[in-house]
C-alpha cells in the first residue's frame, strides 16, 4: 500500500505529523513514540532569538478543548541548530521547522539559516503573528501581506514550504490564494481560534494575557470546513490539523481534500495517538480496497 504524499519537492513516507507547538523539539516523546515513524515532526515555532513567552498562567482547559497564550517560547534558531537538530537527524526523523517573526527582515533571516543548515527537510512559516512594522496586525489576516511574507521566505530559501493559516480571518480562500502566489508549497489549515475563558469565582480571565488559541476537538468542524473550501479552488497540497483525537477525525480532513494531517493536542490526551492513527489508517485503507492514500484524498468533494 503506497501511503506516500509529497509537498512541493519534499516527498513524506506516510501523512501523519505532530503539529507545531505539541511535541516539543521531538525528543520529549521519543521514549513514547519513535519520532522517525512519522511522515514529520513539524517542531516547536523557532525565532530568530530566544522567546520568554507570555506570563503564567498559559493553558487553561475548555470543554472540548483547551486554549494556550504559550506566547511562542523558544530557545532560537541558534540553540535550536546545535543542540535539539542533530539528535532528530541521528534518529532519522524527518524534520519541518516551524518559523515565526514579528518582521518581514526577521523570516527572511530565519529562513535563510534554516536553509544552510541542513539537516531540514522543509519549512512550515507561522503566519499568525502579528506584524509589528504595521501596528501588531497578524500577517495572515491580510491577503496582500500574507503574499509578501510568504514570497520573503520562498526567496530566502530553497526548501519546501508550508503556510499555515490563521482561521480569524474574513475569507480563509482568498488567504490561501494569496500564499499560494507568494511561492507557497503547500497549505497549513488551521491554527488556533481566538478564545477566552473567564473564572465566575475570581472574575478575572484564567489566562495571563487573558486571549489565548483555542485548540482540540471543538474548532475541528471549522478546520474540516476550511480544508473542504481551499481544497475546491487550489491544487495545492493541503494539511489538515485542527481537533484531529481518532481516526475517524483524521479521515474526515483526507475525505475534504487534506494531503496529511498533524496531531496537536490530541497529544496530551495520549502520546501515542499518531502510530494509532497510522496504523487505523492503513487498516480503514485496505478495508476500502484502497491501494494508494492518494485514492482517499478529496474523495468527499463535488
Amino acid at each position: 500500500m503506497n501511503l506516500e504524499v509529497t509537498i512541493g519537492n519534499l516527498t513524506l513516507a506516510n501523512p501523519i505529523m505532530v503539529a507545531s507547538g505539541c511535541f516539543g523539539y521531538g525528543e520529549e516523546y521519543a521514549d513514547l513514540i519513535d519520532p522517525a515513524s512519522l511522515g514529520a515532526v513539524i517542531t516547536k515555532g523557532i525565532s530568530l532569538h530566544p522567546r520568554a513567552g507570555n506570563p503564567p498562567p498559559r493553558i487553561t482547559e475548555t470543554p472540548a478543548g483547551m486554549l494556550n497564550a504559550i506566547g511562542l517560547e523558544n530557545i532560537g534558531v541558534e540553540t535550536f541548530l546545535h543542540e535539539k537538530l542533530p539528535p532528530l537527524n541521528e534518529r532519522g526523523v524527518t524534520v519541518i521547522v516551524n518559523l515565526y517573526g514579528e518582521t518581514i527582515p526577521e523570516y527572511q533571516q530565519l529562513a535563510a539559516r534554516l536553509d544552510q543548515a541542513g539537516g531540514i527537510a522543509g519549512l512550515e512559516i507561522n503566519i499568525s503573528c502579528p506584524n509589528v512594522d504595521t501596528g501588531g496586525i497578524e500577517f495572515g489576516q491580510n491577503p496582500e501581506a500574507t503574499r509578501e511574507v510568504v514570497r520573503a521566505v520562498r526567496e530566502s530559501s530553497s526548501l519546501p514550504l508550508l503556510a499555515k493559516l490563521s482561521p480569524n480571518v474574513g475569507n480563509i480562500v482568498e488567504i490561501g490564494h494569496a500564499a499560494a502566489e507568494g511561492g507557497a508549497d503547500g497549505l497549513t489549515l488551521i491554527n488556533t481560534l481566538r478564545g477566552m475563558v473567564i473564572d465566575v469565582n475570581t472574575r478575572r480571565p484564567k489566562l495571563g494575557r487573558a486571549f489565548g488559541g483555542l485548540s482540540g476537538p471543538a474548532i475541528r468542524p471549522v478546520a474540516v470546513r476550511m480544508v473542504y473550501e481551499m481544497a475546491q479552488s487550489l491544487s495545492i497540497p493541503i494539511v489538515g490539523v485542527g481537533g484531529i483525537t481518532s481516526l475517524e477525525a483524521a479521515l474526515e480532513f483526507f475525505i475534504a481534500g487534506a494531503s496529511a494531517v498533524q496531531i496537536g493536542t490530541g497529544l496530551f490526551l495520549d502520546p501515542r495517538l499518531p502510530g494509532a492513527i497510522l496504523e487505523g489508517l492503513i487498516h480503514y485503507l485496505a478495508q476500502g480496497k484502497f491501494d494508494d492514500i492518494r485514492q482517499l484524498i478529496g474523495i468527499g468533494l463535488p
